[in-house]
C-alpha cells in the first residue's frame, strides 16, 4: 500500500511538521484540527460553539478532499481545555452524525495550540 498526503486549501495549513492528513489504503487519517479559518488564517475565538463549528468544518473538507465525508468516519478524538464545555462541544458534533456515530474519546487537556479551546481529529475509511 502507499501513503498518500491529502491537502485542500479548504483547510488550513498545518502549523508544524504534519500534514492534514494521510491516506493509506482505504484509511484515512485527519490530525488534529483547531479553529482556524482556512481563508484568513485567523483563530476564530469567539465562542466553543464557534471554534466547534469551525473545527467541523475544515474537518469536512479534509474528508471531501480525500472523498470522503461524514459517513466514512470510523473514530474521532476531541481534546477539550474545559471538560465544563463537553455538552455544547457534543451538541454541535453530534449533528454532524445523524446515523451511527463513530467511536470516540473526549479528554480534558492541560493546554492546546494556539490556545484554543477545543481540537479534534478522525480516522475514516472506505
Amino acid at each position: 500500500m502507499e501513503k498518500k498526503i491529502i491537502r485542500t486549501d479548504n483547510a488550513p495549513e498545518p502549523i508544524g511538521p504534519y500534514n492534514q492528513a494521510v491516506l493509506f489504503g482505504n484509511m484515512l487519517f485527519i490530525s488534529g484540527q483547531i479553529p482556524l479559518d482556512p481563508q484568513t488564517g485567523n483563530l476564530v475565538l469567539d465562542s466553543i460553539e464557534a471554534e466547534t463549528q469551525l473545527v467541523m468544518k475544515n474537518l469536512a473538507a479534509i474528508l471531501k478532499e480525500a472523498g470522503m465525508d461524514f459517513t466514512n468516519v470510523l473514530k474521532t478524538s476531541i481534546f477539550l481545555m474545559d471538560m465544563g464545555q463537553f455538552g455544547k462541544v457534543n451538541e454541535i458534533y453530534g449533528s454532524y452524525f445523524t446515523i451511527d456515530p463513530p467511536a470516540r474519546e473526549t479528554v480534558q487537556v492541560a493546554g492546546l495550540p494556539k490556545g484554543v479551546h477545543v481540537e479534534i481529529s478522525m480516522i475514516a475509511g472506505k
